[in-house]
């Protein structure tokens, strides 16, 4: 399956959807991993690509650039150049509608690989908790080797007040 098709199974009623492609420059220092991109990113074609997930206000509140206000092409431009890099934890999935609840069936991505490219990783971000679980049992010993933290998810139908979903993910930015 080509980045971004989804195929119908007919027998489970549910779409098996493709994640996106990982976003990073080799000299990285942040990982920010979700767990997999919702339908409207997904056919977007876009990372946080749903207009009230509030992903690309706070990483751009975090490290001083407006992301929000950019178009696509310059929100990847800036993460890269802000040795920021993007991926998800499920490479595919089937998935009836956007929440991490109706998952089934994830196939893994691959993040060692993707963190051997990285040799100047020190962070690694999960946005929200399914991110951070299947992430942290996919690293396993591997993690130790990072700064890892947990985010609160920056998903709209996360209810978190904005200043305290900011307030955790300022904690990128270093102690």
């Amino acid at each position: 399956m080509a980045d971004g098709d989804a195929a119908f199974d007919a027998t489970s009623d549910t779409t098996r959807w493709q994640g996106l492609a990982p976003v990073h420059a080799p000299d990285a220092e942040w990982l920010l991993l979700g767990s997999f991109p919702g339908v409207a990113s997904l056919r977007a074609q876009q990372y946080y690509g749903h207009p009230r997930n509030q992903f690309w206000r706070l990483v751009g509140e975090v490290f001083g650039v407006d992301l929000v206000g950019q178009g696509y092409p310059e929100r990847l431009a800036a993460l890269r150049a802000h040795r920021i890099a993007l991926w998800d934890v499920i490479a595919e999935t089937e998935r009836e509608g956007s929440l991490d609840s109706a998952i089934r069936n994830p196939f893994a991505s691959d993040l060692g690989r993707l963190i051997q490219q990285l040799p100047a990783l020190c962070t690694i971000g999960f946005n929200g908790g399914t991110a951070l679980r299947l992430g942290l049992k996919q690293l396993g010993p591997l993690a130790a080797r990072y700064r890892v933290l947990g985010l609160p998810s920056s998903s709209p139908a996360y209810t978190m007040p904005y200043d305290d979903k900011l307030r955790a993910w300022r904690e990128l930015a270093g102690p």
